[in-house]
């Protein structure tokens, strides 16, 4: 599931797998400033800000800049590597043998007992 905000097509112009959403309104907030008054300090539509706030539409990241900026913050992209799904299930797998040591141990049965079926 992609985050609020996040655009759709990765490679594209529009910001990606990040909350945009988000950033714009928390820097409006911590500005303490309205949609309209960030819309006009960024120079776009108050229904521009509506739509970017609420995840309807993702801005390019120049757009992204220019209307967090206009609330005094700045924008960066930082790149992370993602773990590898190897050493991901590598993890899990270690987990639940460690788990599995904190278990009681049973004794093997001798002899496997069924039920008598009726003849």
């Amino acid at each position: 599931m992609r985050p609020q905000g996040a655009a759709s097509v990765i490679g594209s112009d529009n910001v990606a797998a990040v909350n945009a959403a988000g950033a714009i309104r928390l820097a409006r907030l911590r500005a303490r400033l309205s949609k309209r008054e960030l819309a006009r300090r960024a120079g776009t539509s108050p229904a521009a800000i509506v739509h970017y706030e609420s995840g309807s539409q993702a801005p390019t990241f120049p757009t992204l800049e220019r209307i967090v900026g206009a609330a005094g913050c700045r924008a960066s992209i930082r790149l992370e590597g993602a773990p590898s799904e190897r050493r991901v299930a590598s993890a899990r797998l270690r987990q639940v043998l460690d788990l599995a040591e904190h278990l009681p141990r049973r004794r093997a049965a001798r002899r496997l007992a069924y039920p008598r079926l009726p003849r």
